[in-house]
C-alpha cells in the first residue's frame, strides 16, 4: 500500500486534485465525508456534540445545524479545539477501518483539510499540499459558494498557513491556472511518483 495525505486550505483546489488521484485509479478516503458520518443521527458522535455544545447547534428535527456549529467554532479557537476532540478520533478510527479494506495494493490517498494543523504528516509515506493564491481562494468562497468575505476569512484564518503546510509537503502542487493544468500536473506527479 501507498499511504498518500491530500491537503490544502479552502477553496485551494484539493477536490479537484483528489478527483483526478481516484480517476487515475486511487483509493480515496474524505476526511470532510467521514466527519459528517461519524455525527450522523443516532451516532455517538452526534450524542457527544450535543453534550459539549447544547441544543444551539441543532435544527428543530434534532440534526446537527452545520452552520451554527461552524459560526460557533471558526470565531473560537477554544470551541473549535473542543469540537476536533470530539470529531477527530472517531474520524481516524473510521479512516483506519477503510484502508484497512482498501488492500496492500491499493494507492490510498487521505483528504485531510487539517492534515498540518492536526500533526499527522509523518504517518504518510508522501504528502501532497495543493495551493492557490490568497485572492482566487477568497473569490472562489465568495462566487462559488455563496460565502461573504468574511466568513471566507474566518475560515482561512482558522486553517494552517500556505507556509505551514509547505512545510509538510513532499509534493506541492501550485493551483493558479486553469483546471486543465492542474489535472496534468497531477497526472504527472501520479504517474512519477505513485503508480506502482
Amino acid at each position: 500500500m501507498i499511504h498518500v495525505g491530500l491537503t490544502g486550505g479552502v477553496a485551494s483546489g484539493k477536490s479537484a486534485v483528489a478527483a483526478r488521484l481516484v480517476e487515475l485509479g486511487a483509493v480515496l478516503i474524505d476526511a470532510d465525508k467521514l466527519a459528517r458520518e461519524v455525527v450522523a443521527p443516532g451516532t455517538p458522535g452526534l450524542e457527544a456534540i450535543l453534550e459539549a455544545f447544547g441544543d444551539a447547534v441543532f435544527a428543530a428535527d434534532g440534526t446537527l445545524d452545520r452552520a451554527a456549529l461552524g459560526a460557533l467554532v471558526f470565531g473560537d479557537e477554544a470551541q473549535r479545539r473542543k469540537l476536533n476532540a470530539i470529531v477527530h478520533p472517531l474520524v481516524r478510527a473510521r479512516a483506519q477501518e477503510l484502508r484497512a479494506a482498501a488492500g496492500q495494493q491499493a494507492i490510498v490517498v487521505e483528504d485531510i483539510p487539517l492534515l498540518a494543523e492536526s500533526g499527522q504528516a509523518q504517518d504518510f509515506d508522501t504528502v501532497i499540499v495543493v495551493q492557490a493564491p490568497r485572492a482566487e481562494r477568497i473569490r472562489r468562497m465568495i462566487e462559488d459558494r455563496g460565502w461573504t468575505r468574511a466568513d471566507a476569512e474566518s475560515r482561512m484564518a482558522a486553517q494552517a498557513s500556505d507556509a505551514q503546510r509547505a512545510q509538510i509537503a513532499d509534493h506541492l502542487l501550485h493551483n493558479e491556472g486553469t483546471l486543465e493544468e492542474l489535472r496534468a500536473r497531477v497526472t504527472e506527479l501520479f504517474e512519477k511518483e505513485l503508480r506502482r
